[in-house]
């Protein structure tokens, strides 16, 4: 009998020593046995990682009390930057997530050792460490300890979503301060942030009162359910009138429209982007209005062709009678900042309402930046490198230009010209890590740079290309190749 490519080997011997037909039930008994096996050694393994970023946090706090002689204010916070930007390299994540890492992972060693050991011998995993973690933030030595063993037991054999309940109730009875007070303390970590998706889409998120939060989805709910009850009187009556009005609509002071297919999820995010997009904060504004005269505002790069096209035509794809030039769709989306690609029908939208235009003329072949309007000092420089450096130029990192310090690669006080081939933008964050700490950088032309991490390490960050499709050219000029000798590649 043939058996299936897919089986490990160990499955494929004993199914292979089976009766035929194959038993579905040995065979399914093995899988899951396999599983369980692959399940705790992968668990295994993430407890081995968190003991490494939790020695790496140690090494960084040895780093900062060795250079305690010429201390700063925040020289731990440095070291442990620079040991978590050498880390990030080889985890591929962003600095600032190892660092976070590192502290959480310490934190585990040292305060949480029965969690820590229920991890290494899997009988946790790494959520259930973390759910673990975050819980018993709020308690003090005495209380944690007996918290953690309630805990870890709790998570034994349960999925870290139904045993988050029983957990945060271990850690609320043995909490030394009342959920009023803790809940005064977390205010003040209330935020909002945004997150890239696929398909030129991007997520929204809020942190504040759970109040809060509730009051504005019911409301949204609301709004949402009244839109959907307006429109489909309105589709009753013009099922009953043979027509749907002069404009199409009826219902209540213009709400009700026949055609309007929106499922309530969908209004409901419609009903919020159009709420924060157009209303005025009256609990906060001023007489004059000033926070209402604000207007939401975007960085759009747009290849001229695709401003060219029609809407009829966007993305629509290549005629099939011509070739088209190299397999690709001749019109190319718009990019947010050189971050993330947007639909050429929004970037038209957009771009039809904008008072003010910069050119940035680029390469035909690879795509690099040669000029944005006019090449003079001051401002015309700074909107070259604004738009060549369209993110930190750090490896790693991605915040967006509004967040960068121009940074001289030489020193302007050892002689570094103020100019295209001497500058480059990095977020606040990384242009103190490369004054303060061992990080090196040195341009290698065309905005190319080359960083030296304080173990010897080398990287290299080529500037965004503004256009999301270009030729490589097999005979560049110059040939910016990955040094084979550097580690790292």
């Amino acid at each position: 009998m043939s058996v299936a490519p897919w089986l490990t080997e160990g499955m494929a011997d004993a199914v292979a020593t089976t009766t035929d037909p194959v038993d579905p039930v040995a065979v399914l008994r093995m899988l899951t046995e396999g599983l369980a096996a692959t399940e705790a050694s992968i668990v295994r393994l993430q407890a081995v990682r968190e003991a490494h970023l939790a020695v790496a946090q140690r090494l960084a706090e040895e780093i900062a009390a060795a250079a305690s002689e010429h201390a700063r204010p925040d020289s731990a916070d440095l070291a442990s930057r620079s040991v978590a930007a050498e880390l990030a390299g080889v985890l591929h994540m962003s600095d600032r997530v190892v660092q976070a890492r590192m502290s959480r992972a310490a934190d585990l060693m040292t305060r949480y050792p029965e969690t820590m050991r229920a991890f290494s011998d899997a009988r946790i995993n790494g959520a259930h460490a973390r759910l673990i973690h975050d819980a018993g933030a709020p308690l003090d030595d005495d209380a944690r300890s007996r918290y953690e063993q309630a805990a870890v037991a709790a998570c034994i054999d349960e999925t870290p979503h139904r045993a988050k309940r029983a957990v945060e109730r271990i850690a609320e009875r043995l909490a030394p301060r009342s959920l009023t007070e803790r809940h005064r303390d977390a205010q003040r970590n209330r935020t909002v942030w945004r997150e890239d998706l696929p398909d030129g889409q991007k997520a929204l998120g809020l942190i504040h009162s759970a109040a809060v939060i509730d009051g504005i989805y019911d409301r949204l709910t609301q709004q949402a359910r009244l839109v959907t009850t307006e429109n489909a009187k309105a589709a009753r009556n013009a099922d009953a009138q043979g027509r749907s009005g002069a404009d199409g609509r009826s219902g209540s002071d213009g709400l009700g429209d026949p055609a309007d297919t929106r499922t309530v999820d969908q209004l409901r995010a419609d009903l919020c982007a159009d709420l924060l997009l157009t209303a005025t904060p009256r609990g906060h504004d001023s007489a004059e209005g000033l926070l209402a005269a604000i207007q939401a505002r975007i960085e759009l790069t747009v290849p001229a062709l695709t401003l060219l096209a029609s809407d009829a035509t966007a993305g629509s794809a290549p005629d099939p009678g011509a070739a088209p030039a190299f397999d690709v769709r001749a019109e190319q989306p718009a990019e947010l900042a050189g971050r993330q690609p947007i639909d050429a029908r929004t970037a038209r939208v957009l771009a039809g309402g904008a008072t003010a235009w910069e050119r940035v003329l680029t390469h035909p072949v690879t795509g690099a930046i040669l000029a944005v309007d006019r090449y003079r000092p001051n401002a015309d420089l700074r909107r070259l490198l604004h738009a060549r450096d369209s993110r930190c130029r750090f490896p790693t990192c991605g915040l967006p230009p509004r967040t960068q310090d121009l940074d001289h690669t030489v020193d302007a006080a050892l002689g570094g010209a103020t100019e295209e081939g001497n500058l480059g933008g990095l977020c606040r964050r990384h242009h103190v890590l490369k004054h303060q700490t061992a990080w090196t950088v040195r341009q290698r032309g065309a905005g190319v740079l080359e960083w030296t991490s304080p173990t010897g390490y080398s990287y290299i960050d080529r500037p965004p290309s503004p256009v999301t499709f270009t030729i490589d050219d097999q005979d560049p000029d110059p040939p910016w190749e990955k040094d084979p000798a550097a580690p790292g590649f």
